[in-house]
């Protein structure tokens, strides 16, 4: 999944911007995503692309992208593989441009890969948001059952209950495993323990930055059906991107 920059025509094609709140490419979710694509470009920026995150720039990025204090805090994947915690309303100038440079490059359709809530960003083309993609594709397959979320943070369980208990009818529980760990799949398998003990018939990984096979550990490690939260929005949003007259 390769993305398009730098100054000049758009390559020619109807293509689907992929941002991510991190910085682009995002080599985790090539895998996962380009056999969802149906022959669109993948347009992919992030919002810190053109942040430092080395030396004493380095930790200023940090300081200045860190959540205000009682706000909901994101995390996302860097370049190198490593992460940051961000708050939403320093992300926010950088994810309009993000999504401008998208568009610049001839996305179709514009995806912001974040399970998080946000304000709207302006754009001129269709702009899709992960987070109500892919809840309502839930609220669509759950029904009325008990859902568990699995989430990266401990500090991020009491708002995402609270954000998909306004949506699902059924009882709602969180419990934290981080994507971005050097453990990652054990964390993530023993969230999913963790919730089907607790009652859960569906299970959700509500971060893009789940993969397919944290999917599967979660699935093994449960006995549940467990929705990916990067392929179910990638794949609506392809089918508006294919939608939209170029």
């Amino acid at each position: 999944m390769n993305a398009a920059s730098g100054p000049g025509p758009a390559p020619h094609g109807p293509g689907l911007g992929l941002v991510t709140i991190g910085q682009s490419p995002r080599t985790d979710l090539t895998a996962d995503v380009a056999p969802l694509l149906r022959g669109l470009r993948a347009i992919e920026h992030g919002a810190l692309d053109l942040n430092e995150f080395t030396g004493p720039a380095g930790g200023r990025t940090r300081a200045d992208l860190a959540p205000a204090s009682g706000e909901a805090p994101l995390v996302t994947r860097l370049r190198d593989g490593g992460s940051v915690v961000l708050g939403h309303e320093a992300l926010a100038p950088r994810m309009h441009d993000a999504v401008a440079r998208c568009e610049r490059d001839g996305a179709t359709a514009t995806l912001l890969l974040c399970t998080g809530n946000f304000p709207p960003v302006p754009a001129r083309r269709p702009l899709l948001y992960a987070e109500p993609l892919v809840q309502q594709a839930v609220r669509g397959i759950a029904g009325s059952d008990p859902v568990g979320l699995v989430c990266p943070l401990s500090d991020q369980r009491a708002d995402v209950e609270r954000r998909w208990s306004q949506l699902l009818p059924g009882t709602v529980r969180a419990v934290p495993g981080n994507p971005y760990a050097d453990d990652a799949l054990p964390q993530v398998a023993e969230a999913a323990r963790e919730l089907a003990r607790g009652g859960s018939r569906w299970l959700v990984l509500d971060c893009i930055g789940y993969t397919e096979a944290m999917r599967r550990a979660a699935a093994a490690a449960s006995g549940l059906p467990v929705l990916l939260s990067r392929t179910l929005a990638v794949r609506l949003a392809t089918e508006v991107a294919c939608a939209v007259p170029g």
